[in-house]
This record gives structure tokens, sequence and C-alpha cells, in this order.
């Protein structure tokens, strides 16, 4: 599973990162016989967790519904750029980035007719955090006495400070109907009433969710499906099959070890695009022979990450030197990649041997624990490091834990639970999610389990970072905060997973989008996915 959007919560740093297995499946593919015309079946990789109102809701897979449902203010394009969409134009900035103003359309509706307004967009901001939801973290920064309606189609944004990705993250906010949601807001989380192009049917808890095409959408285009059902298949194997055999229309997350078999065969056509996820091998900083960090470097440099990638992952991930994904740092950051590729440990069995040997306190006696969530690779990962620790001497083990338990576990801090976890965050296109929620100190035992103390100025330059307007002031600082990371290695960066899809050759227009909640992206100023009579 995979969480979006930067928020402070354990849920969604553990289930970043789809698990990737080798699916043995037999049989053959259904021609376009098996679809309808106007209709999509689209099977998830994770049963949505049944929250279909944006201000509760923090599950990857139900906002990948309400992605049809909802229009943002702001909606990232194939190139993960902002562009307006609810919103009139860019927003006009004020008091030195602590007043954004913003102008919507004028012709936006509901699908139960209302019109789009201020108040409504007001309140999709504030809501989070007048109700203390999940999402709070993202909207924390935010003035609800100062943000207001100025009037129908103009919205007031007032910040307690400068957020410098608030242009770049949290605009791209769903807008909600106030009036429909205050008015019932349980019944609104399970019966939305969005401003998108599809309207949400009928859904039955693990089994499926059903949308229909808005004959009076007020956007451009107008959507070409008649209706998209969504069902799930957690285990990849399901998957594969499901496209094989022609019981599906499409998939998400193409397993790595199935990409050949499925790209080999005719009728079906695969899809890969970057994404900003970011897998990374975390050291417990708290207790235990790993808050030296000799010893961390030692484990660092007895494998090579780069050969397990290309032999675990090969086109479907990059490797990664530094937290930041690349296709992040494209976005106009321009990070010294290069130096800290150079910099970061690489394979190196003799240094390896000594550093372990002279940072050891107890050498004799260290047995370290390794946990990783229940998928193939990260569980492979971790056996890896723990045979190339064995082979030096030292007695490693891997525990892979469910969810729920490496929750509790890892946010312990206590060598007797783990010295090492394995785990994933997907955010978006701004390094504040990646630095803030995994790295700074007020994160340590919610979104991070490392427990790293760091330099005198190594939280607060993060800090510092995320309450500052400016690009350039912000990379500074940020470039600074990861020359120590690739230094000292509290987190040794792993790799950035690609989002990947699969279906039928009769599907038209379709394409994976960088943002994994935007997938399947279905209506769009770029995208209008048909089905092929």
């Amino acid at each position: 599973m995979t969480r979006i959007q930067p928020t402070a919560t354990r849920r969604r740093i553990l289930a970043a990162g789809a698990g990737a297995s080798t699916a043995m499946v037999a049989g053959c593919i259904g021609g376009n016989g098996g679809a309808e015309e106007g209709q999509l079946l689209y099977t998830q990789e994770v049963t949505p967790e049944g929250d279909f109102d944006p201000i509760v809701s923090n599950d990857a897979y139900s906002v990948q519904i309400i992605n049809l449902v909802y229009d943002g203010l702001y909606e990232y394009d194939f190139e993960f750029e902002l562009q307006p969409k609810l919103a009139a134009g860019e927003p006009e900035e004020e008091r030195d980035g602590e007043r954004y103003i913003v102008e919507l359309v004028d012709d936006a509706e509901f699908q139960n007719g209302d019109a789009v307004t201020a108040t409504d967009v007001v309140h999709s901001f504030t809501a989070p955090i007048e109700e203390e939801t999940e999402n709070r973290p993202e909207y924390d920064f935010i003035d609800v006495e100062g943000t207001e309606a100025v009037d129908e189609q103009t919205v007031q944004f007032d910040l307690d400070h400068p957020y410098g990705a608030f242009t770049t993250l949290t605009v791209a906010t769903y807008v909600v109907n106030e009036s429909v949601r205050t008015n019932d807001p349980e019944s609104y989380n399970t019966d939305p009433v969005g401003s998108g192009p599809f309207t949400f049917e009928d859904w039955s808890s693990d089994e499926f969710v059903e949308l229909a095409g808005w004959d009076d959408y007020w956007g451009e285009p107008q959507p070409e499906l008649e209706t998209v059902r969504f069902e799930s298949a957690e285990d990849d194997a399901g998957r594969v099959s499901q496209i094989l055999a022609g019981d599906t229309d499409a998939i998400g997350t193409v397993p790595p070890t199935d990409w050949d078999q499925i790209e080999a065969e005719d009728g079906i056509d695969v899809y890969r695009t970057e994404s900003p996820s970011y897998q990374y091998v975390a050291f417990n900083c708290n207790e235990g022979e790993t808050t030296n960090a000799d010893v961390r470097r030692g484990i660092a440099h007895a494998f090579s990450m780069s050969e397990f990638v290309d032999s675990n992952l090969g086109q479907s991930a990059i490797p990664m030197n530094s937290p930041i994904p690349p296709i992040v740092n494209e976005l106009g950051w321009d990070f010294p990649v290069d130096e800290w590729e150079s910099e970061a440990p690489g394979y190196d069995r003799e240094e390896a041997e000594r550093l372990l040997e002279e940072g050891l306190e107890e050498p004799d006696d260290w047995n370290p624990t390794i946990i990783v969530p229940p998928d193939d690779v990260r569980i492979a990962l971790g056996e890896l490091i723990a045979s190339r620790l064995d082979e030096l001497g030292y007695n490693a083990e891997v525990q892979s834990l469910d969810f729920a338990t490496l929750t509790d576990t890892y946010i312990s801090g206590e060598a007797s639970d783990y010295e090492l976890y394995i785990l994933g965050w997907t955010g978006g296109p701004d390094p504040d999610v990646y630095l803030y929620n995994l790295f700074h100190e007020e994160n340590a035992g919610v979104t991070q389990g490392h427990f790293y103390e760091g330099s005198d100025s190594f939280h607060d330059d993060i800090l510092e970072a995320r309450e500052t307007a400016g690009q350039d002031e912000r990379r500074e600082l940020y470039v600074g905060v990861i020359d120590e990371i690739v230094s000292e290695v509290p987190v040794m960066p792993a790799y950035s997973e690609h989002n990947t899809m699969a279906a039928q050759s009769y599907v038209n227009g379709l394409e994976p989008h960088p943002n994994v909640a935007y997938n399947p992206q279905l209506v769009s100023g770029e995208t209008n996915v048909s089905i092929e009579e």
C-alpha cells in the first residue's frame, strides 16, 4: 500500500511502497469480448478503507476514487506540476509568504447543482484542523481565523508563518461541498458529493466501488467512460492472473518479476512512470550498536544497493543516494546528487569488516534484528543485509511483521525490538515532505523510528526551511541537512519505485500518473480514457 500527501501518521509511512512478488500464473488472455463499451473494471492493489471524504481520508486507494469524484483547487499534471482547476489562475502572494489570494472559476458546480464557492474552499482547508483529522499536520500552519472567503469567488489564505511548500503541495487540496458535508458528515464520507467528472454510485466494503460518468460535468473534457468499477486483488499473483485471463480491464502495479511476461502477451499494454516514492533502510540511533555511525557505515558497506535494485526491480525502480526522489529533484531543486552518490557508502567488504570490528562494543554478542513489512522485495533486501552480516561473523535475524505489529515495534526505539528497519514513504514534489516527516525530531516515534539526534543545527535547519518561503534559501538549508544524512547514515536510501499499470489493448488513453493517488487518471486536460468497441 502507498500513502499520499505529507502527514505525520504512522499508518502512512508503514504503507508506503507496494510489494512485488513473482506470480506463477497460467491461462490465456481473454480478448476484448469481456469488455463493454464505456465500462471500465479497474483492479486496485489494496482494498480502499472506505473513507471517501477528502477531509477524513488518509488512504491512497480511497483517494484514487476521491480523485475522480472531486476536483482540486489545483491539480498535478503528468509532469507533476500544479495546474489550476477550480482556481482561475496562480495564487497571489502577500505579506512575505504569510498570505495567499486565490480567485475561483465562475462556472464550477457540485454534482447536486450547488455552485462551488470560496466558502467551500475555506472549509476544505480548515476542517482538517478544526476537526483534528489524521490530515491535520498537512494544514497546521494555516491560520483558521484569518483564512476566509473575501467574496463568493475569492479566497484569502492566512498562514501562521511562511510555508515554502504551500504552493506546491497544500493547494492541491480537493474541495468539498460544505453545506452537504456539515449537514451529515458521516453520510458524506460514504456518499460524497464532489465537482469532479464521476459521481459516486455504490460501494460494498471489501468488495467494490462503482462510479458513473457525470453527464453535466462543468469542466473539460466530458468523461468518455459511462461507468468505472473498482475491485481489488492485494495478492500480486491474483492481479497478474486477472489481467492475463481477461477478467479485468486494467490493474495497478505490475510486479517487476512479471513485467516481461505481461509485456510479451498480445492484447495487453504495460505502462511505467517515475514516482516520488522513497524506500530506505533505517538504523536505530536510540539504542544498541547502531547508535555508532561507524557501525551504520559498516553495514552500508557490506552490500551493494545498486546491484540489489538491478536484480530485484530491474527497470521498475531507481537506486537512491539521498532521501529526495529523483523526480522531486528534477522540479527545479538541482541538488548535488552526484556528490552525494560519490560520498555515500558503497559496497566494500574490507571496509565493512574494519568499521564493524572497530565500532562494535560487544562484537561477539551482536545479533541485530532487521524488521521488514510483508512484501517480497523488502524481505529480500533484509535477507541480503543479514546474509552479508552473517558472512562477516554476525548473526543477523530478519523478521517480517504485519503492518500493525511493525507500527508498534519500530516506534519503540528499543534495540531488543530492532536495530534496522526497512520502510518507504511517498510524498509530493517538495523536499519538506521527506525531510520534516522523516527526520525532524518532532516526528520521532510517529513517522520515524531511527530517533536521530543529529548535529546542533540539524533539526533547526529542517524547521527553518519548512518556515521559509524562498526556494533558494530552502535549498541551501536542505543541502546541509542531506550532507549530514549521507555522512552519518541514520537512514540508508534504497530506491524509488515507479508507478506501473497494465491494461487490455482496447483501453485507450490510459497512462500512469507520478502521483499514485491520481491513478487511474481517467479524465484530465491531457487524457480521456475510453473503451474501444
